[in-house]
């Protein structure tokens, strides 16, 4: 054994055991200083944070049943953060992140599987354990890292997000559970330095009250951004410096540029918008649109990052964009949508965080699966000679920029859908027709399991579900496409019989503005099959 191959081996080691070592500490771990520049501006950490990532589907994991039927199952499995598909985060990650050019990560956190009974609704040791030693991975790699509560509180019924459901009607047991969570999270990161920031809440909006009194529901979302503030800042600690992420009305463009939404009064002054970018929608997320790029295309981005910097960048308030992506098939208008979208955003002093559910990065192999994406985001975000100027893009007037008429539109309503049906009632028509035929399921290879069917022309898209067992009890894969195939690999095992079944769906506009869907029956047969 050479020296070379022997401290290889010490450093390894050195490495696994820092892994695998529970992260119990109550305050800041050796992976953060707990320094705070006292006189960096949220404005300034925010240029400084570069282009970000989401570990999307990790931590942010729950127990919920997404099939649309607005049904939990708050048993369905044990809740840990593979249990939608991608394997545990590693420090190894993390450093080849920061390796890539990554400066800053978004890790959302999903707590309600994780908590106890009121009224102290305490978070399990081990949950809050782990989650502090994946923000240690990114403090590891000197990473800036986001931190919230997120399928916690949010616009989707499936995900039975206690914000949502109590907040509009039951306002003091709502925020008895919001307090008692970010005392417990604020607790233990207070010692942390200003690398890490905590984010009020992921999507979020109230259209019950909306719908009766718009000002109500966005006084409903100013005033609990408010009490995230109070209660941070009186948490001790580092946090009554601590900069704070805060989250706009469902953190759509056009609602939070709305004239009825207010940030927080902070007496630090360091308080960040909080908004994300899926427009359109069936480029960015259902990859329905292959292509991306027309003027008209790039003139609507210009528009709305131009309404961001008008309304809050030019007056003060930093932004930054905590979700987007791009799902086009045609690589090279994913790329111009990456670079343009990363450009017209870096110099407008926006941070941009990609969504990433592991689609992006593989889990495993810590690669880009393309990497012309990274390289695309990287160019958009090299300083260039000029800053952009609200002048400089297609006009709009003060008041398109701060009221807002339109009805808001919720999580999923947000990257809404085109080709709808008019109302519930023609889409229910349109389904019954839609029936599933010619269903083929193969495993050609390995630990993967290939379903096609014929395409239904009446449909907007398909339910795919696929189970241990033949009662669908408990749903190994519930997935959505637009395509008429679909392929499955992570959860799958060789020598395992698995179920497949597969229903259409039309979508319709629902009176408010959001999105509804119509399911069809299922395929008539289940489907079973043995994996090689």
């Amino acid at each position: 054994m050479n020296s070379k191959k022997f401290t290889t081996l010490i450093l390894s080691a050195v490495l696994t055991a820092a892994i695998i070592l529970p992260c119990c500490s109550t305050s800041a771990s050796e992976a953060d200083n707990g320094a705070i520049r006292d006189n960096l501006t949220s404005a300034e950490l925010v240029k400084d944070m570069g282009f970000g990532w989401n570990l999307g589907d990790t931590l942010d994991v729950c127990n919920a049943d997404r099939n649309g039927d607005g049904k939990i199952d708050e048993n369905s499995d044990n809740v840990d953060e593979t249990l939608w598909g991608n394997p545990k985060a590693t420090q190894e990650l993390f450093n080849q992140l920061k390796a890539d050019g990554v400066k800053s990560v978004r890790i959302p956190v999903t707590w309600r599987d994780h908590m106890g009974e009121a009224p102290d609704y305490k978070v399990d040791e081990e949950w809050m354990d782990r989650v502090q030693e994946v923000v240690d991975y990114a403090r590891n790699a000197g990473m800036y890292v986001i931190i919230n509560i997120h399928h916690d509180g949010g616009g989707d019924p499936n995900f039975g997000a206690w914000v949502i459901t109590t907040a509009s009607t039951d306002y003091e047991a709502f925020i008895q559970k919001y307090r008692a969570l970010w005392s417990q999270i604020a607790e233990r990161f207070k010692d942390y330095s200003d690398y890490l920031i905590f984010e009020s809440m992921n999507e979020v909006g109230f259209d019950n009250l909306y719908n009766r009194n718009r000002e109500e529901a966005y006084d409903l979302l100013n005033k609990i951004n408010q009490e995230f503030v109070n209660l941070v800042r009186t948490s001790g600690g580092n946090n009554n410096k601590r900069h704070l992420l805060i989250a706009g009305y469902w953190t759509d463009i056009s609602q939070t540029c709305a004239a009825y939404y207010k940030m927080p009064n902070d007496p630090q002054n360091r308080c960040i918008l909080s908004v994300h970018y899926y427009t359109p929608y069936q480029f960015c997320i259902t990859g329905e649109n292959s292509t991306w790029g027309t003027d008209s295309e790039v003139n609507q981005m210009k528009t709305l990052v131009g309404k961001l910097n008008f309304t809050f960048v030019s007056k003060g308030t930093p932004v930054i964009i905590g979700e987007y992506a791009a799902s086009g098939r045609d690589l090279n208008s994913c790329v111009l949508f990456l670079k343009t979208f990363n450009e017209l955003c870096h110099q407008y002093g926006i941070a941009t965080f990609l969504w990433d559910n592991g689609g992006q990065v593989n889990r495993d192999t810590y690669e880009w699966r393309t990497p012309e994406f990274l390289e695309a985001i990287k160019e958009g975000n090299i300083d260039k000679s000029t800053t952009l100027t609200p002048q400089k893009q297609p006009p709009f007037t003060p008041t398109d920029a701060s009221v807002n008429t339109e009805a808001p539109k919720a999580t999923s309503a947000t990257k809404e859908v085109l080709s709808v049906y008019k109302n519930k009632k023609a889409a229910k028509e349109a389904v019954k027709q839609a029936k599933i035929k010619k269903l083929k399921v193969k495993s050609k290879t390995k630990k993967t399991i290939s379903v096609s069917w014929k395409k239904v022309s009446k449909a907007n898209g398909y339910n795919v579900q696929v189970s241990k067992n033949n009662k669908f009890k408990k749903k190994l894969f519930n997935k959505f496409t637009s395509e008429n195939k679909i392929s499955f690999s992570k959860k799958v095992k060789s020598k395992k019989t698995y179920y497949i079944r597969v229903r259409a769906y039309c979508s319709y506009k629902k009176a408010n503005g959001d999105v509804g869907k119509a399911f069809g029956k299922w395929n008539k047969k289940v489907k079973r099959i043995k994996v090689k």
